[in-house]
């Protein structure tokens, strides 16, 4: 489970790796004028090349090789790079997803842990955010800032592409950013999140358009779907759709929320 773009391991207390120089940062393609997920139930919803019906595989390994280099370095300024969507406007993702002080947040495919920081001040002392990821070095990345800024709500967790390493019921927000297209097993992942995620906890996903003629060719070869999709995918896996932010910052990137239905 990849980096936001990185993965998922299992440890307490991570992003993609080192690509080709002509490699674009996550983020920075075109999708101007994107279109908004329909509001009918997922079932209804038309298949297109890049919406075709619930996919039978999920992310090629090839694209998450480079996010489990040892060096960081490269990796973090691709994350952190002004040029990002996500990074540019962070502060209005974060009120976006609305981590509520003493919630406990998952942060999937944390990276440089730009996110997981944020999150765990807006959760407080009493919160407790968890940064997931595949790359051992990005997690102690995190642990680092963490103890530079005195935060000790952060626990880092060291995950695999099978399944996320949280405890059952152990969190009332899950955040993906950017990373659900990087899941080589998406049904096995959503399971254990939606397992980790406590009755009635939400789920929030940022991820990439794909819209042919509109969105960047890299992200047409690199995403392996559109939302629909992807939306498609994760109510299959157990969770309501409650409804797409309408954040104009972003073009390039839509965000759903979903909601883990009540035992």
């Amino acid at each position: 489970m990849p980096t936001g773009p990185t993965g998922l391991a299992g440890r307490p207390g991570s992003a993609d790796a080192d690509g080709p120089s002509e490699m674009p940062i996550e983020g920075t393609g075109s999708a101007s004028s994107s279109p908004r997920v329909s509001s009918e139930p997922a079932a209804k919803l038309g298949a297109d090349p890049g919406n075709r019906a619930i996919a039978d595989a999920g992310a090629d390994p090839a694209i998450n090789s480079p996010w489990q280099s040892e060096r960081v370095d490269p990796l973090i300024q691709r994350l952190e790079s002004e040029s990002r969507e996500v990074f540019e406007h962070r502060a209005r993702l974060i009120t976006e997803v609305g981590a509520r002080p003493g919630a406990r947040v998952a942060d999937i495919g944390a990276g440089s842990g730009l996110l997981t920081l944020m999150l765990a001040e807006a959760v407080g002392s009493a919160g407790r955010v968890y940064a997931v990821d595949i790359n051992p070095a990005l997690l102690d990345t995190i642990d680092r800032r963490a103890r530079a800024r005195e935060l000790t709500n952060v626990e880092t967790r060291l995950a695999d592409q099978a399944e996320a390493p949280l405890d059952a019921a152990s969190v009332d927000l899950v955040l993906i950013c950017d990373t659900y297209h990087h899941f080589e097993q998406p049904q096995s992942t959503m399971a254990s999140l939606r397992r980790a995620l406590r009755p009635g906890g939400e789920l929030v996903v940022v991820d990439f358009e794909r819209i042919p003629g509109q969105t960047a060719p890299f992200f047409l070869e690199h995403v392996r779907a559109g939302k629909e999709v992807f939306r498609r995918e994760i109510e299959a896996a157990g969770f309501d759709f409650v409804r797409e932010h309408d954040v104009a910052e972003l073009q390039d990137n839509y965000m759903l929320r979903f909601r883990r239905p009540g035992d």
